[in-house]
């Protein structure tokens, strides 16, 4: 019989002495994390979490590892990550922004080439789905006018009242990168191949927005991950895709869910009910 694990990952703060004296505060990503954990217990997925402070780039790093080297051909990963999203200069030229993408985590930023680097280490025929509340590229720019979407009617309750987004500032991105310059680049040097290496697992991912949008924080939950648990209730019936229109559909329109396919494409995995080992 295939095996599921998960990693569930909410940081509701970051060291602030990473990031330039930002801490980062939100307040429903841990509340997130542990619905994800209840949801994949319910599918019988073998849970691990990460909360806060103990959510290093580190700690998340060797679970993922410990994951991949435990996993064979159709076995399952299932991780979350509920926070902020950050970008810091692309050095090895594999982003037409010429930014990569990170995760902020507690103490500092996991660049996309690093997770690029840890799927590659699963087995051809490993199934692996991500849900990511965050942003990446939405910027301080955009917040004035999401205020202001906040205050109408909206078909989730995270979106309203002293909306917060899981971004960073485009200032504490530019600080955290310039004190710690030698790390990242140092970084990227280690995966000069970055998103081009080869992975040989199937990864499909739904995350919070669109790269040029924001995600929401909320009172009890994520906007995103709010309508992710609405739409799966007790369960979904449909597949992978028609589990991401159905959240699409919930969301308002300056929030839009992205499906994303990465590894190799796999249509039996496509057309499974979500979460199904």
């Amino acid at each position: 019989m295939p095996t599921g694990m998960s990693l569930h990952v909410g940081l509701n703060a970051v060291d602030p002495k990473q990031y330039g004296g930002w801490d980062g505060k939100l307040k429903a990503c841990e509340a997130d994390a542990k619905d994800m954990i209840a949801l994949a217990k319910k599918m019988k997925f073998k849970t691990k979490a990460l909360f806060t402070a103990d959510a290093t780039a580190e700690a998340a790093i060797a679970e993922i590892a410990k994951a991949a080297k435990r996993l064979t051909t159709g076995d399952m990963f299932f991780f979350t990550y509920s926070g902020h999203g950050g970008q810091v200069p692309d050095k090895n030229g594999d982003e037409p922004d010429r930014m990569d993408e990170t995760f902020v985590f507690y103490n500092r930023q996991l660049v996309d080439d690093e997770l690029y680097a840890l799927w590659s280490q699963f087995a051809p025929g490993v199934r692996i789905f991500v849900l990511s509340d965050c942003c990446h590229s939405g910027t301080n720019t955009r917040a004035p006018l999401y205020d202001r979407f906040a205050k109408l009617p909206a078909k989730g309750k995270s979106s309203a009242r002293r909306p917060r987004y899981r971004a960073m500032p485009d200032d504490v991105q530019a600080r955290t990168y310039a004190e710690h310059k030698k790390m990242y680049d140092s970084i990227q040097k280690e995966h000069r191949a970055g998103e081009k290496i080869a992975v040989n697992a199937s990864i499909l991912l739904i995350s919070g927005c669109q790269d040029n949008q924001l995600s929401a924080d909320g009172d009890r939950n994520g906007l995103f991950t709010e309508n992710v648990l609405k739409v799966w209730k007790k369960g979904f019936s449909g597949n992978y895709g028609a589990f991401h229109r159905a959240i699409a559909g919930k969301m308002p329109p300056w929030q839009s869910p992205n499906f994303f396919r990465t590894g190799v494409k796999d249509a039996r995995y496509e057309a499974q009910q979500p979460l199904s080992i």
